[in-house]
């Protein structure tokens, strides 16, 4: 929808454009126009993914992710980033940390460990994500495929 909107905005610029001549000699030159950053859609999400203890050698390492179009080195690109264009969409902040009042459970969810960093829709992104309670877990399991399923 973002590059409708940039594309529509280029060709309004066009047609104003082509009417400036008869303008310009009435009023002087015109402004020049603004930079579209629209254009780049999605450009602005690169993010590094780096698992750890997970207990799956597959799953342990560290991914690049670049969505718009989706590619890197994360194993599950074009998935990850359909997940975070759906999370975006219902305006949930998937790097958000947990609240310090939340009421978690007292579960355990194993050894793993993630930190993202770089940058989601233009926004810098550093998190961390560990499985050390129900809270955790949820936060993890929200972001698959992003992060990787672990048990």
């Amino acid at each position: 929808m973002m590059r409708r909107l940039a594309l529509t905005a280029v060709a309004s610029l066009a047609a104003l454009s082509a009417a400036a001549p008869a303008a310009t000699a009435a009023s002087g030159p015109l402004p020049l126009p603004l930079s579209l950053p629209l254009l780049q859609d999605d450009a602005g999400t690169r993010l590094t993914v780096v698992v750890a203890g997970s207990g799956n050698p597959e799953a342990d390492g560290r991914y690049e992710l670049e969505c718009g179009p989706a590619g890197g080195t994360h194993p599950v690109a074009a998935q990850a980033c359909e997940r975070l264009g759906q999370l975006e969409g219902e305006g949930t902040d998937p790097f958000a940390p947990v609240s310090r009042d939340a009421m978690c459970t007292q579960q355990y969810g194993g050894e793993a460990t993630a930190r993202v960093t770089g940058t989601w829709h233009g926004r810098h992104v550093d998190a961390t994500f560990r499985r050390t309670n129900g809270c955790e877990i949820a936060r993890w399991n929200g972001l698959r495929p992003v992060l990787p399923n672990v048990r």
